[in-house]
């Protein structure tokens, strides 16, 4: 067991929401649970809202820039108070999770991690779950849903759904056009190279000064080293650009899917899910724009359209769910 970190001694969190509508933001006496679960020696920190009588559980996944305290500012407690159990995770390297001495994690490690979670909470009991993810989160969903057992993943709900084994998307979504047609082939040189454990800033590696569209709020996020402010190795870089899911998109049959698009989104703009999602027939897919929201929402009306939205979402496969148990 590693050493237990906790938000309520971080302020970052606490800055970052006074850019959020007064709804969203938390003090003590509404702040989650945080609540730790050890996997193969890593203590993985978790923000929880239980509710043993919620009809579903709700998972939420961060991107490569942000952390599960801020998957909770934006709809953890939202959904919290609509009356669903909701946790969001913190994945190895980000936020208040604790990572093994010595583990030379990948993106495949993220997937397996949040495959075993969600076999760990359906353990727990059996009401359906539902995973939600922003940015790069949004296509662990999708990889982690295809990963899993055949029915532990009820749903999935992204902000985007980038494959980044795409020419256009790596172009897009890294920090500049040098660094996705020559950065990524050296980070894939040097992963299988005792330079893999490198530490390179993400700041450099993607754009993440389009994480967010409020100045202010863009500082919080860059002095934040357990989010935006964070590095990683060429190990997992190389690893997260040309990840391999378990089902390629023509053939996942697997749950429904709900994209939640911010309309101003400056970061990965719709054109950029249509690779993933153009492909997917064998299940629903739903697209919902966010009006006015960016790719880190802080403004409404996207904020209140997407909680709205993934709580019909929800709702429907709640329903879908119960129609067709025994």
């Amino acid at each position: 067991m590693q050493n237990r970190r906790y938000y309520r001694d971080q302020s970052a969190w606490r800055e970052l929401q006074k850019f959020l509508p007064e709804r969203l933001r938390l003090d003590d006496s509404t702040a989650p649970e945080e609540d730790f679960w050890e996997w193969y020696g890593n203590t993985v920190h978790l923000d929880r809202y239980r509710n043993p009588n919620a009809p579903a559980r709700v998972i939420l996944h961060h991107g490569v820039g942000t952390n599960g305290r801020q998957m909770t500012l934006i709809l953890g407690a939202p959904l919290a108070k609509r009356g669903f159990d909701v946790v969001a995770l913190d994945n190895l390297g980000y936020g208040m999770t604790s990572v093994s001495p010595g583990m030379k994690y990948t993106y495949d490690d993220w997937v397996r991690l949040a495959v075993d979670f969600v076999a760990a909470e359906n353990a727990r009991d059996k009401r359906p779950v539902i995973l939600y993810g922003l940015s790069a989160g949004g296509m662990l969903t999708y990889h982690v849903a295809a990963a899993a057992p055949r029915g532990a993943v009820q749903g999935i709900v992204g902000m985007a759904f980038l494959d980044q084994r795409h020419q256009q998307v790596r172009d897009e979504t890294s920090h500049d056009i040098l660094t996705s047609r020559l950065g990524i082939p050296i980070m894939s040189f040097l992963a299988k190279t005792p330079l893999a454990s490198l530490r390179y800033p993400m700041t450099l590696a993607s754009k993440m000064s389009a994480l967010a569209n409020v100045p202010g709020a863009m500082k919080v996020f860059l002095g934040d080293r357990t989010s935006a402010g964070n590095v990683a190795s060429p190990r997992f870089l190389s690893s997260y650009m040309n990840y391999i899911p378990a089902i390629e998109p023509e053939l996942f049959d697997v749950c429904p899917i709900l994209l939640t698009q911010p309309a101003a989104d400056r970061w990965t703009p719709l054109h950029l899910s249509t690779p993933v999602l153009s492909k997917i027939n064998r299940v629903a897919v739903q697209e919902v724009m966010l009006e006015n929201a960016g790719h880190y929402p802080l403004e409404d009306p996207g904020l209140q359209q997407m909680v709205d939205s993934i709580e019909a979402f929800l709702r429907r496969v709640i329903a879908n769910t119960t129609k067709s148990a025994p």
